[in-house]
């Protein structure tokens, strides 16, 4: 990675939040980066609370445009053990402490992925939590920040406890090893005075553990501010007029510039500015980007099969498939003079396909899809033909992976799979809707509960929802923030109409703003949050299977139904190399085979549906007459 270039006064931001910090951040990742080079910024980490969802997409985000990503995330600490799920704490304690967690290096991601793995598979309990004992175990290629005033060092502080605090210090000290954990030096008064730090610049000189400023960024701009405390409404599902509802002492929680930085600190503890500098030269982290790093699953092969390696038991399995098409479907055509190429065609085909799908490993990848079509068949379970450019191999039609002869239609192998162009293969498969749920528990059974798991998704404030959200929390009435959402135009082509096209398109629009000051508002703030990350949930398809637990590799979590699911969204876990298939479940198919199942009870004939001819006259009719 290229060494960045630091000015003699620069700093860096340690401590940030980004939207993935769900309903606690503002700061989305673009214009992050666009902020950071304005600011002329060489470096910057991205702190999450209790997760590393954005982490891929931030470190591509940085690297677009010249910045030094820092991975990490604020860790919540469990007072005791992560394992105990209960409410009562000690006199004087909180139920965990905040503790901001950077990777030094490769081995140091792989420990934080680790961390927020189980934080959310052992330690969870209505927040994500580590331990002190998860913190020994994964501690190596970690930078530790004290956190602020959500930190022990920084509670213990508050309460006049020095001794605590020191302990506390020493304690994570001792975890990270000299060097590796800074006390963390917050002010975000409006003034800038440092009379309220004085304890922890005392701590550090007491414990010799060096200091480092941060000022724990939940928004760019200092104007968004007030964008933030409705964001914190939102979340809370509070008005803004509400008292007693969670908010940030003050407006000063935004991206300053190192300039802003050193006016603050620069006068009487400059090490606390220079020392992020030293941080970020110390965080050298490459993360395998590419599709080139595709990480696949090992093929269990069966031990009666006669073969060694996973390409000999593929050809064996095609050799049996192409066998069986040959004899149940080629032949038939063939003889009725329907087939449109004879079987050296067929042979020359499969031997090139078989030969691309060798030389870019992906025989495994096929064997997979194939086991579980296998599977789902054997059980009764309705699999659709195929869609997509998978329909093009004869490879995957021999296996049963699709039901589509490609030499038949003319389609081409090329357009799923390139060997000029590294790509993933990608079969969607269509499954029943009742039986989606047991093939994915046969691929779990077979490659280990923690090596399969589903994708996460991200729901963003879109336009219209974010009016309606600013509405709820700036405690509009319905009926009026309603008026306002109509005014925004239907998605165009599936993709969403901005607030701001909305504004240039529709007369009405800006004529509201125009004529209400609370319209105006309401569509302001609706502007700076529109966009932002508003919940996660679970892919509707998605599945990733691993060659080892996930865990190692990337970071899990659970959903609110408690099933395994990637941090990761499903583009980045493409980009980190790992295997994600497509369990489609389809209505039509529940329908289809509902049909066939009554027609079989009613009539006593037994259709199958594969075999129905796909240029069958009077169906063909049927769609001429817009009949479908």
């Amino acid at each position: 990675m290229n060494t960045p270039k630091f000015k003699s006064k620069d700093f860096v931001h340690l401590h940030m939040h980004s939207d993935y910090s769900l309903l606690q951040s503002t700061i989305q990742l673009k214009p992050l980066a666009k902020r950071l080079v304005e600011l002329e910024m060489q470096a910057c980490a991205i702190t999450d609370y209790g997760n590393l969802y954005g982490a891929v997409s931030f470190y591509n985000a940085m690297k677009s445009v010249g910045v030094r990503p820092i991975i990490g995330y604020e860790a919540y600490v469990a007072v005791e053990s992560r394992i105990e799920k209960t409410s009562s704490v000690k006199a004087g304690e909180k139920p965990y402490y905040n503790l901001v967690l950077l990777a030094k290096n490769f081995e140091g991601y792989q420990n934080l992925v680790q961390l927020a793995s189980k934080a959310f598979t052992e330690g969870f309990y209505h927040k994500p939590r580590i331990d002190m004992e998860l913190l020994s175990d994964y501690s190596k290629g970690l930078i530790g920040l004290s956190s602020g005033l959500n930190g022990a060092v920084g509670h213990y502080l508050q309460q006049d406890d020095d001794k605590k605090a020191i302990n506390y210090a020493k304690t994570v000290e001792d975890i990270f090893g000299n060097g590796n954990f800074f006390l963390e030096i917050q002010n975000q008064t409006p003034d800038g005075n440092l009379d309220e730090t004085r304890s922890i610049i005392e701590i550090s000189k007491r414990t010799e553990i060096p200091l480092a400023a941060t000022n724990d960024a939940h928004y760019l701009y200092e104007a968004d501010a007030r964008a933030h405390e409705v964001l914190l409404c939102i979340g809370e599902g509070r008005t803004l007029n509400e008292n007693g509802r969670y908010t940030l002492p003050t407006s000063n929680y935004y991206l300053r510039s190192a300039e802003e930085m050193w006016r603050i600190f620069g006068g009487e503890i400059p090490e606390s500015l220079t020392n992020t500098v030293t941080i970020a030269e110390m965080c050298d982290l490459t993360l395998p980007i590419g599709e080139e790093n595709l990480t696949l699953p090992y093929y269990p092969i069966p031990a009666d099969s006669g073969c060694f390696t996973i390409d000999a038991y593929f050809k064996k399995v095609i050799s049996d498939g192409f066998a069986e098409r040959k004899e149940s479907v080629f032949a038939p055509m063939q003889q009725a003079g329907r087939l449109k190429y004879d079987m050296a065609a067929y042979r020359e085909r499969l031997d090139i396909e078989i030969g691309i799908i060798e030389k870019m490993k992906y025989a495994g990848y096929f064997l997979i899809v194939w086991d579980f079509i296998k599977y789902a068949v054997n059980r009764g379970i309705p699999v659709g033909p195929g869609r997509g450019s998978a329909a093009g191999s004869l490879v995957a039609y021999c296996l049963g992976i699709t039901g589509i002869d490609p030499l038949q239609y003319d389609l081409l192998f090329e357009r799923f799979l390139n060997p000029e162009r590294v790509s993933m293969p990608d079969i969607d498969i269509d499954f029943c809707i009742r039986g989606r749920g047991d093939v994915i528990n046969h691929v779990t059974e077979v490659y280990g509960r923690d090596s399969v798991c589903q994708i996460i998704t991200f729901g963003t404030m879109a336009s219209k929802a974010a009016i309606k959200d600013v509405g709820r929390a700036l405690n509009m009435p319905y009926g009026d923030v309603e008026k306002i959402a109509k005014l925004i135009p239907p998605p165009v082509r599936g993709r969403n109409v901005s607030i701001s096209q909305a504004i240039d398109q529709v007369p009405e629009l800006k004529a509201a703003m125009a004529a209400d000051a609370r319209v105006k508002d309401l569509i302001d703030l609706a502007l700076r949050l529109e966009g932002c990350a508003r919940h996660s949930s679970v892919h509707a398809a998605g599945v990733v299977i691993s060659p080892r637990p996930l865990h190692e590799i990337v970071p899990v979590a659970l959903s609110s139904k408690n099933e395994l699911t990637s941090q990761y969204s499903m583009n980045d876990l493409e980009k980190v190399g790992m295997l994600k298939m497509d369990f489609l479940a389809l209505t039509t198919l529940t329908v289809i085979n509902d049909c066939l199942t009554a027609l079989k009870v009613k009539t006593g004939v037994e259709i199958d549906w594969n075999k129905i001819s796909l240029s069958d006259e009077k169906t063909m009719a049927l769609f001429g007459e817009g009949r479908t």
